[in-house]
């Protein structure tokens, strides 16, 4: 990674782009060293647990270095390209002297000017002016000047001439710097950190920082946990022991495929739901075939010229009627109030197979929407997922959805709930099969629909009426019209 201290270059840090998400990898760079860039142009492709997102750059400059290669995941907050401004920008705040702190560190710090400066924020939420400067941490001052001195003899070769403060006390040990700190602050860490150390069972208050304005990294926690067991364990002299061979895997007969991005996030996500809501689901078996002519019908109908017409546009169609003669539905969970929350809006969600996963975009205020909206609305939902460009705002906010595993040649299935969301509705595939209609056994176009739903929201009697509303619509697309 190359040094850089220069005033004119700036850091561009990951922000993030999901709302409270901690990481993102990066898919790909736009730009190379020595490219020029302008202020709003694209310069990478990432992915967070939510979808993947083209991050623009802030300001104008010629690109000095790329952080990361393609494949790393980033913390949010880390600075992933560096971009000289030049003259085209206004200039950084003053930086500190090079001779008082290592260069190597440049590229970690971003000067700023305290509530001024432009600040990558959420991507398409425009700029933030706020200052990023960390409050002084409290407790002795020894360790820090202990850490100055050295720094500088490093750089110098030599000592100080004299210590800036005289010492007053003997020195402090590191380890023994937390217990006078404990209870004075909140440690300072970033959210990663936080979820690190809880994860090891380590209290943030015992460990000694060693990041930037007193900052507890990722090896300070590491650091805490190597040394806990040896602060407890009694000194023994250690036994002669065979080195650990490295787990090997037979890769011809195995393909293992890291967990991360939208399918890491889909997995505790489909855990969560399975083991918090109480789902039940229920199934019928329907005679489509007045849907289906109605299907071809209106794909030659002029209101629906250059739209996507299929039979899910009438089954989403079908489901938003019975919701809204059963509206107590549509529904969420409040775990905190103990309340139930009922929606007078729905946010139609699509689950949607993609190359990087399973993701669940909604069309919002699909209630509202007329025939030929919702049609347009499907198709650019469709189209946008098979492209990878949904965004994170687009699979926020869902109240039911729809699974489509027909498509597949599946008959049907039992789907799990999408987090926070009360009822998800399977289609199964559409094929012609014996039935008796009118008193004869004729070949028919036939379906089985399943509907999963929160049982803690959604009783029998009600579950039951939805997946029987959405049924009758579908067997008498007429119904369209009484029961709308």
């Amino acid at each position: 990674m190359t040094t850089m201290t220069e005033a004119s270059v700036r850091e561009f840090k990951m922000p993030d782009v999901g709302e409270g998400l901690t990481e993102a990898e990066i898919l790909k760079w736009y730009v190379q060293p020595g490219d020029t860039v302008t202020d709003g142009q694209v310069v990478c492709e990432v992915e967070t647990a939510k979808a993947a997102v083209e991050l623009p750059i802030p300001y104008d400059g010629v690109v000095r270095d790329l952080h990361f290669p393609e494949g790393t995941t980033v913390d949010v907050g880390t600075a992933i390209i560096a971009v000289d401004v030049g003259g085209g920008s206004a200039a950084p705040a003053a930086e500190q002297p090079a001779a008082e702190q290592p260069a190597a560190a440049a590229p970690a710090e971003e000067p700023q000017a305290a509530g001024s400066g432009r600040q990558p924020v959420l991507v398409g939420y425009g700029v933030a002016t706020s200052s990023t400067r960390r409050r002084p941490r409290k407790g002795p001052q020894v360790p820090v000047q202990q850490a100055s001195t050295a720094i500088q003899t490093e750089l110098n070769g030599h000592a100080p001439a004299a210590p800036a403060v005289p010492p007053a006390a003997p020195a402090v040990p590191p380890a023994a710097a937390p217990a006078a700190q404990a209870g004075t602050e909140r440690p300072l860490a970033k959210p990663p950190v936080r979820k690190l150390a809880k994860d090891l069972g380590v209290d943030l208050t015992t460990v000694v920082p060693t990041g930037p304005d007193g900052i507890i990294t990722r090896e300070d926690v590491h650091a805490a946990v190597a040394a806990a067991p040896a602060a407890t364990e009694p000194q023994v002299a250690p036994a002669p022991a065979a080195v650990q061979a490295p787990v090997s895997h037979d890769t011809a007969r195995e393909t293992r495929i890291p967990v991360k991005g939208v399918r890491k996030a889909t997995a505790a996500a489909m855990v969560g739901s399975a083991f918090t809501a109480p789902h039940v689901t229920e199934f019928v078996t329907v005679d489509v075939t007045r849907t289906m002519k109605l299907v071809e019908e209106l794909k030659a109908d002029k209101e629906f010229a250059g739209l996507r017409v299929n039979p899910l546009l009438l089954i989403a169609k079908a489901l938003l009627v019975a919701i809204k003669r059963n509206p107590d539905v549509n529904a969420s969970w409040d775990e905190a109030a103990q309340e139930i929350v009922v929606k007078h809006y729905v946010n139609l969600g699509i689950a949607a197979a993609t190359p990087r996963g399973l993701i669940v975009p909604n069309i919002k205020d699909a209630h509202a929407q007329t025939l030929p909206q919702l049609a347009e609305s499907l198709g650019e939902l469709v189209a946008t997922a098979r492209d990878g460009k949904t965004s994170p705002a687009a699979m926020q906010g869902g109240t039911v959805t729809i699974t489509n595993v027909g498509v597949f040649g599946v008959d049907t299935g039992t789907p799990i709930l999408n987090p926070g969301e009360s009822a998800i509705l399977a289609v199964g595939a559409i094929k012609p099969q014996p039935w008796v209609h009118k008193g004869k056994v004729k070949p028919r176009q036939v379906t089985t629909l399943a509907l999963s739903f929160d049982h803690r929201l959604v009783d029998g009697e009600l579950g039951s009426k939805v997946l029987a509303d959405v049924a009758a619509v579908l067997e008498q697309p007429k119904r369209l019209i009484t029961w709308a």
